[in-house]
């Protein structure tokens, strides 16, 4: 019988209704109290470092669970972070560069509806999420939610309200749940070789500018004694507009020259991005050597570069950490 951590940090899986609206209020032990049946597959313990709801989790917080799974990872089969949907998406995708080459499944899951109600998708939600931390076959950082097993640098909300909150963007689930059964439709443990490698730093001074129409160079001018790289949402493919008083291409000038990062992804969801399609983005692309994200989600983009920024600013360095596939993170890249 499998031996699983249950790391509770609050979100709506957890909350309770309040004059202000719904907040963190079930204390993690209570959780269990609404799931049968994992008593048959699996011994559950119960840890919870913070009661948060999820828009107010962030870098700390991800260093924090990274400590707390590697304090207690030779003690447990497995790892299931009960979290809020809203930065879900962030904290896998932070979390598979901070607890690498894990053969131990970390699985981050939450609810559309609390655990207390009559009719929520929670009970579910943490049931498939225990057996899946169970599974022999199961290993890395992935979420599990409405029956689905995305892969952790896959992930991204897209319902706001809909049990099937999240979707897996430019890659297949890894798994799906149902009636108690996992099915693999990718099963591929045996290509982790290494050992398991827990990581302490991040760089967040990052800034993640979302392009729009009219938007010239000074909103980086305004910013650049604040952050230590810009990722810059493009329309499309990728590409710079050139037009307006301060200029993009001036501006980017003046962060490369000062060491800092700029980095081009797209606004497209589906895809990822391709620069050298057309003028607007090939031209500057080989002026700056400018790195961009292909078919990445931002969220893993976003953690991506706080995790390699935080290890290094050594530019080549960087770029061979940055494109290196972590957990099936980029499959379109430079080489």
């Amino acid at each position: 019988m499998k031996k699983i951590l249950l790391i509770a940090t609050g979100g709506t899986i957890a909350s309770g209704y309040t004059q202000e609206g719904l907040a963190p209020k079930i204390a993690a032990a209570e959780l269990l109290q609404y799931v049968e049946g994992y008593q048959d597959f699996c011994r559950v313990d119960v840890v919870q470092p913070f009661g948060l709801d999820s828009t107010n989790i962030y870098g700390k917080h991800w260093l924090e669970l990274a400590d707390l799974i590697e304090y207690h990872y030779n003690d447990y089969d497995g790892f299931v972070i009960c979290h809020g949907t809203d930065t879900m998406a962030f904290t896998a995708a932070a979390l598979s560069y901070l607890v690498q080459n894990s053969r131990k499944p970390v699985v981050v899951t939450g609810a559309q509806k609390p655990i207390n109600l009559p009719i929520t998708d929670a009970r579910t939600n943490l049931l498939d999420s225990l057996r899946f931390a169970s599974e022999e076959r199961a290993y890395d950082v992935n979420i599990v939610f409405g029956g689905n097993v995305i892969a952790g640098t896959r992930a991204k909300k897209e319902r706001s309200k809909s049990y099937n909150a999240f979707s897996s963007i430019n890659y297949p689930n890894i798994a799906t749940i149902r009636d108690g059964r996992v099915v693999f439709y990718i099963e591929d443990k045996d290509r982790m070789t290494g050992e398991v490698t827990f990581y302490h730093k991040l760089n967040e001074r990052i800034l993640l500018l979302k392009l729009m129409p009219g938007m010239d160079g000074m909103v980086l001018d305004r910013l650049f004694p604040y952050y230590d790289g810009v990722i810059i949402e493009a329309f499309g493919v990728g590409g710079l507009p050139d037009y307006g008083q301060t200029p993009f291409y001036s501006e980017i000038r003046r962060w490369i020259d000062a060491g800092k990062l700029v980095m081009m992804a797209t606004q497209v969801t589906h895809e990822g991005s391709d620069m050298e399609v057309y003028q607007v983005g090939k031209a500057i692309k080989e002026e700056f050597h400018l790195m961009e994200t292909y078919d990445m989600t931002l969220e893993a983009t976003v953690t991506k570069v706080m995790w390699v920024l935080g290890q290094t600013r050594e530019p080549e360095q960087f770029r061979r950490l940055f494109y290196e596939t972590i957990n099936h993170d980029i499959l379109l890249k430079e080489m």
